[in-house]
């Protein structure tokens, strides 16, 4: 059995790259301007990673209740879980060093 892997939005294209499942690729930046399109895209990036995080816990607490039929699934969403955290903070990352550059530069 495969599972897609879906990107985070606007970073797929960019890059080229699959991302992590539970992330919506289909999600678009809604204006024009670049520091608009940016902070929507990051937005609706943390919003996903927040439901893709409920999920996990809520199959975290089936697990734990006794509710869950397959405990696959629950560790597949964890991982997702974890995958997705793990990009979020890399891009993060990224996105405070290119800052950081920007304003090391002389005027």
């Amino acid at each position: 059995m495969t599972f897609p892997i879906s990107g985070i939005p606007g970073i797929g294209a960019a890059f080229g790259t699959g991302g992590v499942a539970g992330i919506d690729t289909t999600a678009t930046a809604r204006t024009a301007g670049g520091g608009d399109a940016f902070s929507s895209v990051l937005a609706s990036t943390f919003d996903q990673l927040q439901a893709t995080q409920a999920s996990a816990d809520g199959l975290a607490a089936q697990a734990a209740t006794g509710d869950l039929k397959d405990v696959h699934d629950y560790m597949i969403a964890r991982s997702e879980a974890s995958l997705a955290v793990e990009m979020v903070v890399g891009i993060k990352n990224k996105a405070v060093e290119a800052f950081n550059e920007i304003m090391r530069m002389p005027i």
